[in-house]
C-alpha cells in the first residue's frame, strides 16, 4: 500500500511541476545557444566618422563566443557578410566559455582578438548580415540587423 501511495505522490508532483519546465520564448532563445559557437555582440559602426582609419575599422568588431564546456579549434571557421567578404581562421583554439573579438583593420594577433586585416570597412551600417560558417560549409550561426538599430547588436 505504500508503494502505490508514493508512486501516486510522484505522479501527482510530476503533473503539478511539468508546467514550470515550460520553455518561454527568451529562455528558448538563450537555450539555442547552450553548448555551442555563436555570434555575441556585433559593433558594426565604429564610433565616430567613417573615415577609414586603423583605428576606426578596428572599432568595428564582430565577438564570437564559445559557450560549450571544451575548448574548439577555429582553424577554417568562416565569418562572412552579405556582400561575401569572407573572414577564415587560421590556427586558433577558442577555450571553453571564452569569447574571441575578430576586428576589422590590421594588428597583432593575440589570446582573445584576431585582426581581418582590411583597409576598409567590413559590416554595412545600414542593414547586413553577418553569418558564422563551419569549414564543411554549414551555416552554424547568423545575425543581422537594419537601420533601425545603433551602430551594434547583440546577438543573444
Amino acid at each position: 500500500m505504500r508503494i502505490r501511495s508514493l508512486a501516486q505522490a510522484a505522479v501527482a508532483l510530476a503533473t503539478l511541476t511539468a508546467p514550470l519546465l515550460v520553455a518561454t520564448p527568451a529562455s528558448a532563445a538563450s537555450a539555442a545557444h547552450q553548448g555551442s559557437l555563436h555570434l555575441g555582440y556585433i559593433q558594426y559602426d565604429s564610433p565616430g566618422s567613417d573615415g577609414g582609419s586603423n583605428s576606426s575599422l578596428n572599432a568595428e568588431w564582430v565577438n564570437i563566443h564559445n559557450n560549450t564546456g571544451s575548448a574548439i579549434q577555429l582553424k577554417g571557421y568562416k565569418l562572412k557578410d552579405n556582400t561575401g567578404y569572407t573572414y577564415t581562421f587560421g590556427s586558433y583554439r577558442i577555450g571553453a566559455g571564452k569569447t574571441v573579438k575578430v576586428r576589422t583593420g590590421k594588428g597583432t594577433n593575440a589570446a582573445g582578438v584576431r585582426y581581418w586585416g582590411r583597409g576598409w570597412y567590413v559590416w554595412n551600417n545600414t542593414s547586413d548580415k553577418a553569418r558564422l560558417i563551419k569549414p564543411n560549409g554549414t551555416l552554424l550561426d547568423s545575425c543581422s540587423w537594419t537601420t533601425s538599430d545603433d551602430g551594434y547588436k547583440n546577438c543573444h
